[in-house]
């Protein structure tokens, strides 16, 4: 793995083993093996963004988990999936603030001229490339709608 974030992840490993952490690390291993099928998939090597996108539809992944285990009533599954998604967020940029995210929806639609909700897909495109796994797909989304829309 040749970026910083792989890198931090496998010492995070090491470490966990020291420590004999079995949930940390299980869900480090599982991060891991997710860029390694990606490497795999791609023939390439990550950089910190391909990493970090790997990561971010890790966290997704879990959230949707953690989703489901809370709507079929089970306590054990969702405390497993807190659990797990607590270690994931230790990977991902801070999440944004709303007015920041949204000087950047009102920059990218200023430069695209999108003016209304058929040019959605241009405008989010525009503002997931600046936010970086600062901001959900699904919020970035919303905020790109009511503006269009509203």
């Amino acid at each position: 793995m040749s970026s910083d974030i792989a890198a931090r992840l496998q010492a995070d490993v090491i470490t966990a083993m020291k420590a004999k952490d079995k949930e940390r690390l299980g869900v480090l291993r599982q991060m891991q093996a997710a860029v390694k099928q990606v490497q795999i998939d791609t023939r390439a090597e990550l950089d910190d963004d391909g990493v970090l996108k790997v990561f971010m539809a890790y966290a997704k992944k879990v959230r949707d988990s953690l989703e489901s285990a809370e709507k079929a009533g089970r306590e054990d599954l969702a405390a497993g999936a807190r659990a797990e998604q607590a270690i994931v967020q230790n990977y991902l940029p801070a999440a944004m603030a709303d007015d920041e995210l949204a000087a950047i929806v009102d920059t990218v639609i200023a430069e695209t001229g999108a003016s209304s909700p058929k040019e959605m897909g241009v405008v989010i495109k525009g503002v997931m490339a600046q936010v970086k796994g600062a901001a959900e797909g699904s919020r970035v989304s919303a905020m790109v709608k009511s503006k269009l829309v509203g």
